[in-house]
């Protein structure tokens, strides 16, 4: 299973960097502007103006610490809506059907999930109360086999079970599972009660495979890792963050 990890791979540190350069830089020519400052050969400040801003940017944090984490945040969200820019109309398309809660909801969650990943089967309650919850929610689960070869299997049942109208009920059962092998996985489709025979056409298909690969390629350029990552409005999510922020990006998104 993946753990609880930061989003986007934990870029906090280099996040926190790049925003204390970018401090610097500002504060630097905002000192050098009131002080009219000399500069050397080379557009270089000098040792002594150098020591001077460093002090000047370490005195403001001290005095300002809510400044970094909020920058920071509006750095985040400007990064993750230029990642949404141009995918989310493929990223929203339910091609293969596997859709949870209201197929024609105005509010869109996107969940990239693994039926091997041990915190996607503890989000299962959290997205069953938010649908509950929110009757104009659709979640689009798009299958990312990450895990396990077992994963792939079961993902491609997955996608033959929403072609047969039966996706909700396949989804729970697999979950309801320990992990996917070949006996859960037939248990799992037997319980939601697909027919067999056509499902193992649909998981023959090259359209089916296609659509993993397509599922891997987006969570790719979103910038996406792990097991279970969300999208919700501008909101990219990575790990089980639990079903209080996945509500608040969806209020976010409807406001």
């Amino acid at each position: 299973m993946t753990g609880k990890f930061r989003p986007r791979g934990g870029a906090f540190y280099t996040l926190g960097l790049g925003l204390v350069c970018a401090l610097l830089g500002g504060l630097g020519g905002w000192y050098w502007q009131s002080r009219q400052i000399g500069v050397g050969a080379g557009g270089h400040f000098a040792e002594r103006d150098r020591v001077a801003i460093e002090q000047l940017v370490h005195d403001y944090l001290v005095e300002h610490p809510e400044v970094l984490p909020e920058a920071m945040d509006a750095l985040t969200r400007k990064q993750d809506a230029m990642r949404l820019a141009g995918l989310r109309d493929v990223l929203e398309q339910a091609t293969a059907g596997t859709v949870l809660g209201n197929p024609q909801g105005k509010i869109t969650l996107v969940e990239f999930a693994d039926y091997a990943c041990g915190y996607c089967r503890h989000s299962v309650e959290d997205v069953e109360a938010l649908i509950a919850a929110n009757p104009d929610l659709r979640v689009v689960v798009r299958e990312l086999p990450i895990l396990s070869p077992e994963s792939a299997d079961a993902a491609k049942m997955a996608i033959a079970a929403a072609q047969q109208g039966r996706y909700a009920a396949f989804h729970k059962a697999m979950y309801a599972a320990s992990r996917p092998d070949a006996q859960s996985i037939a248990a799992a489709a037997r319980a939601a009660g697909l027919d067999m025979a056509q499902a193992r056409k649909t998981i023959a298909a090259p359209a089916t495979e296609q659509e993993l690969v397509r599922n891997m390629d987006i969570a790719k350029r979103l910038g996406f890792s792990g097991t279970p990552s969300w999208v919700v409005g501008d909101s990219l999510m990575t790990g089980a963050v639990g079903r209080e922020q996945l509500a608040k990006a969806i209020a976010d998104a409807r406001s």
